[in-house]
């Protein structure tokens, strides 16, 4: 009997096992809402610091933590930059960004380099492209990531030197800016086995 008893503890500890496994190892839907999500820069010149905004446009991911692959875009609307400033932020859509012609920044990332626990936070490091006026660039970012059942969360900080990136440096004879800006991401959404929402866009399409 307890042979028998151990015995049978032993699969149940297997299938529980094998449970979290699978569910851990299982491709990921994540959605970012653009409500819940927000876009800081922060701008520093000789007499203060200049701090903006960005909207997102969309973000839309699929995550395989088993093998870390990731893909996907994230967008932002360039033309949503604003910093309090008119004339400045006119300045910076019209000679630096060029926003009109180049409407769109995006990063759309192919791996994930750390471990991602399904349940609770994680610091990974995400790499991908960035796209910003026009220009791919080869990025790796810093994510501090939280997943809570289907809901989950991230955090990024990193800079944009985009002086060197071929970009105008707006500075003046008589006020001096940095050449690098530095991205703040704050955002959070949704995530859903993939399969499930594969299914739900099956589903949706005729109606559309």
């Amino acid at each position: 009997m307890i042979q028998w008893r151990k015995a049978a503890a032993a699969v149940l500890v297997a299938t529980l096992t094998g449970g979290v496994a699978s569910a851990a190892a299982q491709a990921t839907s994540l959605n970012l809402d653009p409500a819940q999500t927000s876009v800081k820069f922060t701008l520093a010149d000789v007499l203060h610091t200049v701090h903006g905004t960005f909207h997102l446009r969309r973000g839309e991911l699929q995550f395989d933590p088993s093998s870390g692959k990731i893909s996907g875009e994230i967008v932002i609307d360039a033309r949503s930059g604003e910093s309090g400033s008119g004339m400045r932020d006119h300045k910076m859509h019209k000679e630096v960004l060029e926003s009109e012609r180049y409407p769109d920044i995006s990063f759309r990332p192919d791996r994930v380099e750390g471990q991602v626990v399904t349940t609770g936070k994680s610091s990974v490091q995400v790499h991908g492209i960035f796209r910003i006026h026009g220009t791919d660039r080869e990025l790796t970012l810093p994510a501090d990531v939280e997943m809570s059942g289907d809901h989950w969360s991230a955090t990024v900080h990193f800079a944009v030197p985009y002086a060197k990136w071929g970009m105008k440096n707006p500075s003046t004879l008589f006020l001096r800016v940095s050449d690098s800006v530095e991205i703040d991401v704050t955002g959070s959404g949704t995530a859903v086995p993939a399969n499930a929402a594969a299914s739900i866009s099956g589903q949706a399409a005729p109606n559309q």
